[in-house]
């Protein structure tokens, strides 16, 4: 099972990292302003998770591969890390699909 940490910044923002079980990051949030926000992104992942055309696939402009999760307004909840292949983004897909609908919460924040 993985799980979902929420980390704050020194200038107050709130963010989440979706961690699969073997420690891998596979999915991080932008900032939020306050952890109400972050709770918010982190459960709206959680429903969009296993909507396939949530996924928005993209390719960066240094040719590396990496992924968008959308809620249904069209905004990005969670990006993933850059990959070197179709193969690896995909399995990053994967990951979030069996991984985000049933992730614990910690804590990490310092407030």
């Amino acid at each position: 099972m993985g799980k979902f940490v929420i980390t704050s910044s020194r200038n107050g923002e709130y963010r989440f990292k979706l961690i699969a079980s073997n420690g891998e990051i596979i999915l991080v949030s932008e900032g939020y302003s306050s952890k109400a926000g972050v709770l918010n992104g982190i459960n709206a992942v959680k429903l969009n998770a296993t909507i396939a055309n949530r996924f928005e696939k993209v390719i960066s402009s240094n040719g590396k591969l990496y992924f968008n999760l959308k809620s249904s307004n069209g905004m990005v909840i969670g990006t993933s890390e850059m990959y070197e292949s179709v193969v690896g983004r995909d399995r990053g897909i994967d990951a979030v699909v069996a991984h985000a609908p049933d992730a614990t919460i910690e804590d990490s924040s310092t407030s």
